[in-house]
């Protein structure tokens, strides 16, 4: 690991507007899949009194009787839950946690702190660099990015930070310092775009106590080099959003289902003679590449959690209890692609540990060329003055 050093620039110099996670306040507003989220709400608003303040689990930021603005982009009521009969509003996918896509009920009512500014930024133009929790000598990326909205958690509890790679929507006015792209431009020849400086850190981004270190080479070509890897670990990531093809491994390496998932597995176990992901009772995936098996975010493996997050029995008689029947066909296909996500950026890893070798621009260079210390209007969300949000019960608000 790259020692912490003042001359090596933070990720929070290069990309200094950040957000705090997600805090959803009750675990039944995001599931696997959308059918379960519309059963819970069903369930909900078919509920009375003491039973529906039950069911929803009130907190200190949300009871039944909060009245919150609308979420950016949403035509949800914002009165009172308490009166709520309405259908349940379309679920929309977000990243829970690192190389986990689940769905998500978009109503400010239900979360404690859904962070509406990166809802106001969250579009097609949108790729959001996720920094995860420092955990001392845990295994895993820094960073992580994703195209849909992340809610930011880290998998061992650590708090992590939100950074989108724009400020405004439609990919205008770069979450980054100001002067940097022109820095970088002089120092390696060539323009440098605001998703050149993202895929950059993504590959040579290191983890340390102080934040994600961002180690910027002297050397163009190793520049070039990193940005090129930094781009294929984001379509990676991504899944092929933005235009990007499907992650694929080559033909032989590709994981198939050997035998079908059971209904109800409770057990996942990994078999590294034969390559091959026991699956509960009977269910066999192979090959499973020990790239991926071994691919951990702050210690976690990332296998083991999204399958425990799929089969850990939840409290009885409670809304996170509705869930699906059985093993839906598309969580397989889910988890043969995550296999290949991983697999694939596994191999990767070799590579990154090459992108902190030979000289560095430092943090001081950086001050010289005005780039450091960045402005403090620079970390705080841009103002939207055309963007008209509903604010609690119905008001005008104007951001």
């Amino acid at each position: 690991m790259l020692a912490v050093s003042d001359d090596v620039p933070l990720l929070d110099d290069l990309m200094p507007w950040s957000v705090a996670p997600l805090r959803l306040g009750r675990p039944w507003v995001v599931a696997p899949d959308e059918r379960t989220l519309r059963a819970r709400w069903d369930l909900l608003v078919r509920s009375e009194g003491a039973e529906r303040e039950r069911l929803f689990g009130p907190s200190r930021a949300r009871t039944l009787r909060s009245a919150v603005a609308a979420l950016p982009g949403s035509a949800r009521g914002t009165g009172p839950f308490a009166r709520e009969r309405g259908a349940c509003p379309d679920p929309v996918r977000v990243q829970h946690g690192p190389f986990d896509e689940q769905w998500l009920i978009p109503d400010q009512r239900l979360i404690d702190a859904a962070r509406p500014e990166l809802w106001r930024v969250a579009d097609g133009h949108q790729l959001f660099v996720v920094e995860q929790g420092y955990v001392p000598k845990a295994a895993g990326p820094a960073l992580t990015v994703s195209a849909v909205l992340p809610d930011g958690r880290s998998p061992a509890g650590r708090p992590g930070r939100v950074r989108p790679l724009y400020r405004r929507p439609d990919g205008l006015e770069p979450n980054l310092a100001p002067g940097l792209l022109a820095f970088l431009t002089e120092a390696y020849g060539h323009a440098v775009a605001p998703h050149d400086v993202a895929a950059w850190a993504l590959a040579a981004g290191r983890p340390s106590a102080a934040g994600c270190l961002v180690p910027l080479p002297e050397d163009p070509r190793l520049w070039s080099t990193g940005v090129e890897l930094g781009h294929r670990m984001s379509a990676l990531m991504t899944r092929g959003a933005r235009g990007g093809e499907k992650p694929r491994l080559p033909g032989g390496r590709r994981p198939y289902v050997r035998a079908a998932v059971p209904a109800r597995p409770r057990e996942l176990r990994y078999d590294a003679a034969e390559e091959t992901l026991h699956i509960g009772d009977g269910g066999r995936i192979a090959p499973v590449p020990p790239e991926a098996w071994e691919f951990q975010v702050g210690g976690v493996r990332m296998l083991e959690l999204w399958f425990e997050r799929r089969t850990e029995p939840a409290e009885a008689d409670t809304l996170a209890a509705i869930g699906p029947a059985g093993w839906p066909q598309e969580w397989t296909s889910e988890l043969l692609e995550l296999i290949t996500v991983l697999a694939l950026l596994g191999e990767l890893r070799p590579r990154q540990a090459e992108l902190t070798t030979g000289p560095q621009v430092t943090r001081a260079r950086l001050t010289a060329a005005g780039v450091l210390p960045v402005p403090d209007g620079a970390r705080r969300p841009a103002s939207v003055f055309d963007h008209h949000e509903e604010g609690p019960g119905g008001q005008f608000a104007l951001l």
